[in-house]
């Protein structure tokens, strides 16, 4: 628990220009688990933490989401063989002194902003 009460994020919100373009994409190219659609609101589920889209006309920037992966090399050649741009393909970024490794990889969504792939890896 943090602070007043407070405990993990439950949902994050993001704006998209097309609704039904987007919930497709996070469905069918992400693989997201599509919970429920609700006029121009869709929401997914996203281990545990709940994506909620609604449609806007102003989609403008917004935080970055880091997907979290188990193998991050089969995820970044999944999403790319289904037609997604890296803008940066994943990498080291961190190797913490246990030998633990922190990689990550990131992409645009359909309103061309960044999410990302992120893994730690167990240096063998």
């Amino acid at each position: 628990m943090v602070g007043a009460g407070l405990a993990a994020v439950g949902q994050v919100s993001r704006s998209v220009r097309d609704i039904a373009a987007s919930t497709a994409w996070y469905r069918d190219v992400l693989g997201l688990t599509h919970l429920y659609q609700f006029d121009t609101l869709s929401f997914f589920d996203c281990g545990g933490l709940r994506l909620y889209l609604q449609e806007s006309a102003e989609a403008g920037p917004e935080s970055v989401l880091y997907f979290r992966v188990a193998d991050i090399a089969a995820a970044h050649q999944a999403l790319v063989a289904k037609g997604v741009e890296f803008i940066q393909p994943p990498n080291l970024i961190h190797r913490h002194e246990n030998g633990m490794e922190e990689w990550m990889g990131f992409f645009r969504d359909l309103e061309g902003r960044p999410l990302a792939l992120m893994a730690q890896v167990k240096a063998g």
